[in-house]
């Protein structure tokens, strides 16, 4: 009896005192601290403060991130990939390049409007830890890829000019991520509110003015 309430201990109990299974606790601390950083901010995430919010021993979630780091490690991964999905499916749906880097930039900030707690922490990279946790810099690679496909494409096409595209790559990225931590600040939907308008609407038209100056035939 006390070696099965040791072991209850360790891998943590949902609050009906059952046993959670191993996978299910890892994706329940998750959810919980991404909970705790849309509401507070990440400041308030720690592995202890996480127990309390689930419910389990202090030791639980040490068996899933061995520190703080390993947990914003595991949230920027997990940020990543639904991102690249995300793009993907925006990339998927396009008629050509340039439309394809419009859709990208919608997808962007449409991404973080629906998930602004993995971008907050994603937007952070050094409490991840990347020297520690190399799979953070790996899971950063794809989306950057995808955008890189985009621009060579846009290349070939003959709306970027020819050359090295990581210009461009970092024009779109510079202007993706400077809206989104605009946005998530509060300065875009206060500009937007005044504006009559949205931050989702109002990418779109950035993203289309962008789209508009790119099909421009040269002078």
């Amino acid at each position: 009896m006390a070696g099965d309430e040791a072991s209850h201990a360790d891998s943590g109990v949902d609050p009906g005192g059952r046993p959670y299974h191993h996978g299910a606790l890892r994706a329940r601390l998750l959810a919980a601290g991404l909970d705790l950083v849309a509401v507070e901010g990440v400041g308030a995430l720690s592995l202890r403060r996480l127990a309390r919010e689930v419910g389990v021993s202090s030791g639980a979630p040490y068996h899933h991130f061995p520190d703080r780091a390993a947990l914003f490690a595991a949230i920027v991964v997990d940020g990543h990939d639904l991102l690249f999905t995300r793009l993907d499916a925006a990339r998927a749906g396009s008629s050509d390049a340039v439309a394809t880097l419009r859709e990208l930039l919608v997808a962007y900030a449409g991404f973080a409007a629906d998930h602004p707690a993995h971008m907050r922490v994603m937007l952070r990279p050094e409490l991840a830890e990347p020297a520690a946790h190399p799979e953070v810099t790996a899971a950063g690679v794809r989306p950057i890829e995808l955008l890189r496909s985009a621009v060579l494409a846009a290349q070939d096409e003959g709306a970027v000019p020819p050359g090295d595209p990581e210009p461009v790559l970092h024009m779109f990225w510079s202007l993706a991520v400077g809206y989104v931590t605009l946005w998530l600040d509060g300065p875009v939907e206060a500009r937007c509110a005044v504006l009559g308008t949205t931050p989702d609407a109002m990418i779109r038209r950035v993203a289309s003015a962008v789209e508009e100056l790119l099909r421009r035939p040269p002078a």
